[in-house]
């Protein structure tokens, strides 16, 4: 109501009609995605398959909790352990709802177990060993399982150490912020970003030069963090400085010049190929590797992320590219299959997969029945034929209230779910309905293997 009161003192009834049309889009939106989790996803068999395989999932995260759900409902008789040590289970894209002040912390925590299929064993505790010769997984309390089939769902490991002078204990003071690190450092850097906002200064932020998840989230808080200072009335006290970590903010070139024209409507201060290195929270001081050598920038809010990597267990497992991503780690699938290259017994979900995009939540919705059809049909005695296009997913906020619905493939397609409703490259409302109310159920949907 208060949207539809600001609309009608703002234009009249013109923006009162798009206003309409944007909410009754919405509503069918929704509708469809409800009917969504209630079905089967084009290209997947509904049948079940006898098994007596033994499938070892690692990782009780979005991409092993959803296919460990999917394969129970399919396969009869198959042996299925999930091994993951976490007793919590994270929604990840409400981070940076939580850093924003949007929502509290508690909004992005559930319990892992509540997930997780009947009949399903979980080993509460993590892999120290996978031997893909021998095809068997040992844990760190020394428990070895042998697998038919191994499904690598660990997702990545934030490398914190690798930014010298660095430590999650100063997350929410002295101006430092990393909502990355999980709910309760959201939080915190809430705290931080909303005393700044308050008091003014700079604000640094940015991305590691690695792979990481969700590309888009150090943008969406940099325009997260202008809009609250805007609202505050204290914009015109704040400079904010987005460290590019190459000669681009955006991985796709037309999302790319989209980002650099509000960054330059909205003010910010971009410093392309900036790399952080390392911080000096006494002298709050931030130190970038650039071609010209070291810079010293001096802050009084920063996000700090991480460089990102595959855990050490996959990185001393043999399953990693071994010409790619050397530095990081990520596992060696075929790009559409998801098999590993040379292990055919292996698949990866989510973020550990070395593809040339991929590490967010919704391209690991999208995996899912990829490796659903391929395991499912060799069991069988046939062949998969679902491919994954790369598809990749990120509303990007840029405002309270106002988002882009970025959707793309492996081609840098733009590849936009509702076409004729959902322009991908204008700031929405409704957009911004579908991160902050619809992603979540979706979201669980997909743990549970209904979307």
């Amino acid at each position: 109501m208060q949207e539809f009161t600001k609309l009608k003192a703002e234009g009249g009834m013109a923006r009162i009609n798009d206003f309409r049309a944007s909410r009754r889009a919405f509503m069918g939106l929704a509708a469809g995605g409800a009917a969504l989790g209630a079905v089967s996803l084009p290209g997947v068999q509904a049948q079940t398959v006898r098994t007596s395989a033994h499938i070892v999932i690692l990782g009780a995260g979005a991409g092993g909790t959803g296919i460990a759900n999917r394969l129970a409902a399919r396969l009869d008789g198959a042996r299925i352990t999930i091994v993951d040590g976490r007793m919590q289970h994270w929604y990840q894209p409400g981070f940076t709802l939580i850093a924003a002040g949007l929502k509290p912390a508690g909004y992005s925590v559930t319990t892992t177990g509540e997930w997780l299929p009947d009949g399903v064993d979980w080993v509460q505790d993590y892999a120290a060993e996978i031997d893909p010769e021998a095809g068997r997984v040992t844990t760190r309390g020394g428990e070895t399982l042998d697998y038919d089939y191994l499904i690598v769902a660990t997702g990545l490991s934030l490398d914190w150490e690798a930014i010298e002078g660095f430590s999650l204990d100063m997350v929410g003071e002295n101006g430092i912020g990393a909502h990355y690190a999980g709910p309760d450092h959201a939080a915190a850097t809430w705290r931080m970003m909303d005393r700044f906002t308050d008091e003014g200064g700079v604000a640094l932020f940015g991305r590691p030069a690695t792979e990481m998840k969700c590309a888009g989230a150090p943008l969406k808080y940099t325009f997260l963090t202008d809009d609250r200072a805007r609202r505050k009335g204290t914009r015109g006290d704040v400079e904010l400085i987005y460290a590019a970590h190459s000669g681009g903010l955006f991985g796709v070139p037309i999302v790319n010049e989209k980002v650099k024209m509000l960054f330059d409507d909205r003010g910010v201060d971009v410093r392309y190929n900036h790399v952080l290195r390392a911080i000096d929270p006494g002298a709050r001081n931030a130190t970038y590797d650039t071609p010209e050598g070291s810079r010293d920038i001096g802050y009084d809010f920063i996000n700090v992320i991480p460089p990102q990597r595959a855990p050490q267990v996959v990185r001393e497992s043999g399953l990693s590219w071994a010409d790619r991503w050397t530095d990081q780690g990520w596992i060696e699938v075929d790009p559409y299959t998801l098999r590993h290259a040379r292990y055919a017994n292996v698949f990866g979900v989510g973020d550990i997969n070395g593809v040339r995009y991929g590490k967010t939540a919704a391209s690991a919705k999208w995996h899912l029945p990829v490796v659903e059809d391929h395991l499912v049909s060799e069991i069988a005695g046939g062949e998969g034929t679902a491919r994954f296009s790369g598809y990749t997913s990120c509303p990007l906020i840029t405002r309270i209230g106002r988002a882009m619905l970025i959707e793309f493939d492996y081609e840098n397609q733009l590849a936009p779910s509702f076409p004729g409703v959902i322009a991908p490259l204008e700031e929405l409302w409704i957009t911004w309905l579908i991160k902050e109310i619809g992603l979540k159920p979706t979201y669980y949907a997909m743990l549970r293997g209904r979307a």
